[in-house]
């Protein structure tokens, strides 16, 4: 039995390899953590098997998935959090379907193929993983000694913190992103007062999209997921941290690159938070090498603070061709490329926000 499993297992392994199915998908890894969340069912049946201090493995059904098992019994029955902390006093695993929505099976003996790495020690652990690598599914354990609850997918490793320390963790990221918010802003207001005295810098430049790329990137690392219902208040405060930061961003690009934009977008976005500590990085991003003197922008991100279409600011920036010469011409000229009432408009928005940085 144990032969023909291994061999049914090795080209379960090999075929899977061959089809690149063994790493798991950023859209995969969300959903597990859905699952995982506190609040589901799920969820609250490994905490019972925590509190109830035993130990478990439980495997979600797949297409071939029965060629690796056996023994046990069937149960087929709905999925209740307190049949799992019942089921998990036995040692076998526990088989769910693929929905999770029934248990199918309880006290089931699983035979991986031992060829497959794995970095686990204990023989649940390692089980479990050699499980999750070879069939492409979910396999949760719950470790009686350590009281920890680990999930396993494909080549994904998690384990799950209880939901304090992962509340506590966020809050203390969200205050980081919350001071780097209030320097995003000082700079951003002090780029433009340069641009409006027609004098762009790209040393200050660089400052803005460094601190906006620390943002997104602090903000896309937090695991709201892990929270559940919890995370609702933090999804809600990190949108509005993080708003306008990516428009802001592709706009101060926009005027500064010597490049094409999404090359240096690509550029910006692929730097490390190592690399972004340091400015020099942004700057050479932006294909500013030796020299750093701008000479004169386009002026997209301060025409975009007014009422004017894509379309319009496109047609200013190509005739007027800085943003000196766009914010500082007369009516005729605004009349002569966007039209008179366009023109007036577009007059008295920019005039407002000369007075509103210089009063």
């Amino acid at each position: 039995m144990e032969e023909k499993i291994e061999v049914q297992a090795q080209i379960m392994q090999e075929e899977s390899e061959k089809n690149g199915k063994n790493k798991a998908t950023k859209e995969e890894i969300d959903h597990i953590l859905r699952v995982l969340s506190p609040g589901t069912n799920f969820r609250t049946a490994l905490e019972g098997v925590v509190s109830a201090k035993k130990g478990a493995i439980i495997v979600v059904e797949i297409e071939g998935i029965h060629s690796i098992l056996d023994g046990g019994f069937k149960i087929n029955s709905k999925f209740v959090p307190q049949k799992i902390v019942e089921l998990s006093k036995m040692d076998g695993a526990i088989i769910l379907s693929k929905d999770m929505k029934r248990i199918t099976q309880a006290n089931v003996m699983i035979y991986p193929d031992k060829k497959i790495s794995t970095k686990e020690t204990g023989t649940r652990h390692r089980t479990a993983e050699r499980t999750a690598k070879m069939m492409n599914t979910l396999v949760v354990t719950v470790s009686e000694r350590r009281n920890e609850i680990t999930a396993y997918y494909k080549n994904f490793r998690h384990i799950v913190k209880n939901v304090n320390e992962v509340l506590r963790k966020v809050n203390e990221q969200t205050q980081v992103i919350e001071k780097q918010r209030e320097l995003f802003d000082h700079h951003v207001e002090k780029l433009t007062q340069m641009e409006l005295r027609n004098y762009p810098n790209i040393e200050q430049a660089s400052i803005v999209l460094q601190k906006g790329r620390l943002i997104e990137k602090m903000a896309s690392d937090i695991k709201i997921l892990e929270l559940g219902n919890e995370g609702t208040i933090i999804k809600t405060r990190l949108k509005e941290l993080t708003a306008n930061i990516e428009k802001e961003i592709n706009l101060v690009i926009k005027d500064y690159t010597k490049l094409d934009f999404k090359k240096s977008r690509t550029l910006v976005n692929g730097l490390s938070y190592e690399e972004l500590i340091d400015s020099e990085n942004i700057i050479k991003s932006l294909a500013y090498e030796n020299n750093k003197k701008v000479d004169n922008i386009r002026g997209w991100r301060i025409l975009s603070k007014t009422s004017l279409e894509e379309s319009d600011i496109a047609l200013l920036t190509k005739t007027l061709t800085s943003l000196g010469k766009t914010i500082h011409s007369n009516m005729n000229s605004y009349k002569d490329i966007i039209g008179e009432e366009k023109a007036q408009i577009f007059k008295t928005e920019i005039d407002n926000i000369k007075r509103t940085y210089f009063s």
